[in-house]
């Protein structure tokens, strides 16, 4: 599907634009959630109100609080339950939920309270190197393993299984004969941020 198509029926289960308050779920060192963070920081038209984590040790909520984007911890039995996760996204108004390197399963409650409003990211061209156990450096390793010639990251909407969702969109960088893992990653990183925070801008964009 056109990226505009996937804009234009996101933009149809608002009915219209209006500034958009977004939520980032993030489980490790937030680099990702910073760059989304700083790219709307003087945005009139979408607002980052919270940042979720699933473990008191991921440094992405030191970003948030340097930031002053206002933060959350919710244990385990919270990510399985959803409940306490469902109130406090309704609570702070969101309208969206961006995954950004979050690693617990998003529970099937604020799936289904947000069809079609919660995105992710992942460092590969799936499907290939997509599934349980395939995140950051495992990904890449599996790339360079596998001789690939090619890798790149996918943004996709958020479904029951892991990165199995319908695909937004996919950007792609070369892989050489003599990349490691580590030189894999730089690539990769570099395209998420460059483009994760466009998609996002673009499917909260005033074609809604």
């Amino acid at each position: 599907m056109h990226l505009f198509a996937h804009f234009s029926r996101f933009c149809a289960g608002f009915g219209g634009f209006m500034s958009k308050n977004i939520a980032i779920f993030a489980s490790g060192n937030g680099t990702n959630a910073e760059n989304i963070i700083r790219y709307f920081q003087n945005s009139e038209s979408v607002n980052v109100k919270l940042v979720l984590a699933d473990r008191e040790t991921a440094f992405v909520l030191e970003r948030a609080r340097r930031l002053n984007v206002p933060f959350a911890c919710l244990d385990k039995a919270a990510w399985v339950d959803g409940t306490a996760v469902l109130s406090l996204l309704e609570d702070k108004g969101i309208d969206f939920i961006v995954l950004a390197g979050f690693l617990a399963r998003v529970p099937d409650c604020i799936l289904h309270a947000y069809p079609n409003k919660i995105i992710n990211i992942h460092p590969s061209l799936l499907p290939k190197f997509g599934g349980k156990g395939m995140y950051g450096g495992h990904v890449h390793e599996a790339v360079v393993a596998a001789g690939e010639t090619e890798t790149g990251i996918t943004i996709h909407y958020l479904n029951e299984h892991f990165d199995e969702g319908e695909i937004i969109v996919q950007y792609k960088c070369p892989v050489l004969l003599q990349d490691t893992a580590e030189d894999v990653a730089k690539k990769v990183h570099a395209l998420e941020y460059e483009y994760y925070p466009k998609v996002i801008g673009g499917l909260l964009s005033e074609v809604c």
